[in-house]
């Protein structure tokens, strides 16, 4: 901490220098702009927004007790400091996480080298014919006030939580959903986990949110759609027991009371960017295998 205190008296007379600055300076001032303009808009939505303000009060009346020489104060901030660091790690460890969960989700480098050349093109598409299964099953259910958590699994591979299920890899149908979930039956507590055209698992443990902005009204069910989606880029369909409203939730986020029809746009719109993605990957990888049949040619 203290060489802290020396690196910015020493800096303080050199701020004003611009006649030294460097195009790869101007780089760096705006690489560390879009970072704290992006860690900005993430903690806002956070639990960790609170504690950051928090923290910024304490950094600041240290910063005048350093200005007004207060010399117990930065005492022990002086012998406090080395533990600082490892305070906030632990402080901030679950929204850490979940940052670092968000930057895998982003695929920067798999967008310029496409890894998983060997990966089957159907794998984790579905069809038109799940999506009107999946549509009619939810109506038929929520006409009946029958609870469901139906989970479609995206890009992120949803293992982990298909281990804590019972696995079925049956064909979907809106008949064994509704069988699925039907009250008092050996299955019909917890989440189903979707992957393409097939049901994986049933009976699956799903993480809870703890987002404080959700309506309190919402029970354990509508939490475990958000949390999944918080964690992945599944997208989760929940039908209330208590009420038969159609909820959909994506990227942390909750749609209440959809119709048949905007449940369908929903699913044929996750369907058509899946869709998308898979050209776009197989037109990058057959540019990248072109470019090293190229660089053998060469050789």
């Amino acid at each position: 901490m203290s060489r802290f205190f020396d690196f910015v008296e020493s800096n303080l007379g050199t701020i004003s220098s611009f006649d030294k600055i460097q195009w790869m300076d101007i780089v760096e001032i705006l690489l560390i702009a879009v970072f704290v303009y992006q860690f900005m808009l993430w903690i806002r939505n956070t639990r960790a927004y609170s504690l950051l303000k928090g923290i910024l009060i304490v950094v600041l009346f240290i910063f005048i007790a350093y200005f007004l020489q207060m010399n117990t104060i930065l005492w022990l901030v002086y012998n406090a400091g080395g533990y600082a660091i490892t305070a906030v790690l632990i402080i901030f460890q679950p929204e850490l996480r979940k940052a670092l969960e968000e930057l895998g989700h982003k695929k920067i480098v798999s967008s310029i080298i496409p890894f998983d050349s060997n990966k089957n093109e159907n794998e984790g598409r579905y069809s038109d014919r799940t999506v009107n299964e999946i549509v009619r099953a939810t109506f038929e259910m929520a006409e009946v006030k029958t609870g469901a958590l139906i989970v479609i699994e995206e890009e992120t591979v949803l293992n982990e939580f298909i281990r804590t299920g019972i696995g079925l890899d049956s064909l979907i149908s809106s008949q064994l959903l509704i069988n699925i979930f039907e009250h008092n039956t050996p299955l019909h507590d917890g989440a189903v986990i979707v992957r393409g055209d097939r049901i994986i698992a049933a009976t699956c443990y799903l993480p809870l949110s703890d987002n404080l902005s959700l309506n309190k009204n919402l029970g354990t069910r509508h939490r475990a759609g958000v949390g999944i989606s918080e964690v992945s880029d599944s997208l989760t369909i929940i039908v209330s027991e208590e009420t038969g409203r159609v909820s959909a939730a994506r990227n942390g986020k909750l749609q209440v009371g959809l119709t048949k029809e905007e449940l369908k746009d929903i699913l044929v719109e996750e369907q058509n960017k899946n869709n998308q993605e898979k050209q776009k990957h197989k037109s990058k990888l057959k540019l990248w295998k072109g470019l090293v049949k190229n660089e053998k040619k060469h050789d």
